[in-house]
């Protein structure tokens, strides 16, 4: 174990050496570098828990039929992984817009109005730092269904970050371009959507992208507890039957599809605000 972070550091040493800065060591080497010191330390945990812990090769062995066909339907209840991830991302995007549509409002209102401010911090202050699972029970006490249940779970944990963003984007807004539309008596909703919308958008952005990554981590928790189609309640299953070799492909489609996602969330940032985001 402990000759594992030596081995890392001679090998990332060398590709500096090696490889003067360039895209390819910046991009493509060091990132596979990284990865096979992962691939290395869980195939070094298997080899001491080799009763339940697969290998690399033995997990991916194990997985082929889910990755050749991840779309197969064989029964009611046996879907392939695409079926399942596509019904969970379908769950959170719905909480997540929903969630987006109103978190935005109201963070331009306690950006732009103090009493609002006043009113409504404390509120969030207090429900900010709730588990997102603590809302479950009280969502299907609501719904009584788990699939709407776990839809306001999302809608729930995608208000916070992006309200907090969003008003500390408005009232960021430099006190002389609201002074300057004053002066030219530009009315308020012109004020609103060619002065503070474009100038906070980074930041409804970047609590957007913090919303959605939230949002995809509670979705797998919640489908383990509410059970139904999805990639969580898949986890869970797997683990139920003591095959870790399809935990493993969960995690690393989980992993995935969140990069995917926030990446798919920069490109929209890019092309609404013409400029770069920052990842």
């Amino acid at each position: 174990m402990m000759l594992l972070p030596i081995l890392a550091a001679r090998v990332t040493h060398m590709i500096f050496k090696r490889f003067p800065a360039s895209g390819l060591r910046d991009n493509v080497l060091l990132p596979l570098a990284g990865f096979a010191g992962i691939l290395a330390l869980w195939w070094l945990i298997a080899s001491f828990r080799s009763e339940i812990m697969p290998t690399p090769w033995e997990a991916l062995s194990a997985n082929l039929d889910f990755i050749l066909h991840p779309f197969y339907r064989r029964g009611p209840g046996n879907l392939g992984i695409g079926w399942l991830l596509l019904a969970s991302i379908r769950r959170v995007l719905l909480g997540f817009v929903l969630g987006a549509l109103v978190a935005v409002p109201v963070g331009f209102l306690i950006g732009l109005s103090r009493p609002a401010m006043l009113a409504l911090n404390p509120v969030i202050q207090i429900f900010k730092p709730v588990s997102p699972l603590a809302w479950l029970p009280i969502a299907l006490a609501i719904f009584n269904l788990a699939d709407p249940s776990a839809i306001f779970v999302i809608f729930i944990t995608s208000l916070w970050s992006t309200i907090i963003n969003t008003a500390l984007g408005v009232s960021s807004v430099p006190q002389d371009y609201v002074d300057v539309s004053r002066v030219l008596e530009m009315p308020r909703w012109r004020q609103l959507t060619k002065i503070i919308l474009p100038a906070s958008l980074p930041y409804i952005f970047a609590g957007l992208r913090i919303s959605l990554g939230v949002a995809w981590l509670v979705i797998v928790a919640v489908e383990m507890l509410t059970g139904g189609i999805g990639i969580g309640f898949f986890v869970w299953d797997e683990w139920s039957r003591l095959n870790l070799s399809s935990v493993f492909l969960a995690v690393f489609v989980i992993g995935v599809t969140g990069l995917i996602l926030d990446w798919l969330l920069c490109k929209l940032q890019e092309l609404v605000t013409h400029r770069p985001a920052r990842t």
